[in-house]
């Protein structure tokens, strides 16, 4: 899933070499707090893009409810922050602040009337990824939103 390209720019981010436990291909089972009783499958995969100067995320459920999506995780060097560009099939788009610490993952983005936070936790040698996500509808209270766990595939 890399891609590669010939551009002079198209070489390893430094920042982002913590994620690279991220890489590979994952299959999903989750529950999503809205939603009792469903089970949810899918498949996400995270690769390097343009050499590495990115990461790239593809998100899919199998059941209708939850939107396949894709997103770029990128950093600034000049403030030693993370960053991911979310963009799903509905044609929503967000930006999310991101941070990465001893194999912990976790995305968030604080808006008026909708906002959300994901912890990803790599366990198992890094064969397993618990998906603990939240939303709060006035940025005060917070409910379940999708959890996820994710299986590396060998």
């Amino acid at each position: 899933m890399a891609t590669s390209s010939t551009h002079e720019a198209s070489i390893p981010n430094p920042a982002l070499k913590p994620f690279s436990a991220l890489v590979g291909e994952w299959t999903t089972v989750g529950t999503h707090g809205l939603v009792p009783g469903t089970t949810y499958h899918g498949r996400t995969s995270f690769g390097w893009l343009e050499g590495g100067a990115f990461l790239i995320m593809y998100s899919e459920i199998d059941e209708p409810g939850i939107p396949s999506g894709i997103a770029i995780f990128g950093s600034d060097d000049a403030l030693g922050t993370f960053f991911m560009l979310y963009f799903d099939e509905r044609g929503v788009s967000r930006h999310q602040d991101v941070r990465m610490h001893d194999n912990v993952l976790q995305w968030w983005r604080n808006a008026p009337g909708f906002s959300q936070r994901s912890t990803l936790t790599i366990v198992d040698d890094g064969l397993t990824i618990i998906g603990k996500g939240e939303l709060s509808k006035d940025g005060v209270s917070w409910e379940q939103d999708l959890d996820l766990t994710y299986t590396r595939v060998k």
